[in-house]
């Protein structure tokens, strides 16, 4: 179920992203942003309901949930900021390496902290 809602996450991000880019004429990094702001919700609640069946606004679970957005938002800004602006690779390109890092990242850091299930203790 992670697939799923990372792919549909991580299509809204990538379609938002490039129309912002190529139809608003965006910067890199502001297109990159409204596309992780358009993906996170489908990320949050897809994940909390399908893939790790938690509640959805649970509060410590959101604040976690938060902290892991962002930290992985500054990975793909930095991902992306490093293809545009130091390799120099057009920004559709520069989205490729994120796409493919960032949901791997997330994925580790979601199912061992941000929705882990705090009910059960560890012994």
């Amino acid at each position: 179920m992670f697939g799923l809602v990372g792919g549909a996450a991580t299509l809204t991000h990538v379609a938002t992203a490039l129309i912002a880019h190529d139809y608003g004429r965006f910067a890199p990094l502001s297109a990159n942003f409204v596309g992780y702001a358009c993906a996170v919700l489908v990320s949050y609640f897809g994940h909390a309901r399908l893939t790790f069946r938690r509640p959805a606004l649970h509060g410590p679970q959101f604040v976690r949930f938060v902290l892991t957005s962002l930290s992985v938002l500054a990975l793909n800004q930095l991902i992306v900021f490093l293809g545009v602006s130091v390799a120099h690779a057009p920004f559709a390109w520069a989205l490729i390496p994120a796409v493919i890092v960032v949901p791997i990242v997330t994925f580790a850091i979601s199912k061992l902290w941000a929705f882990a299930d705090s009910s059960r203790s560890s012994a």
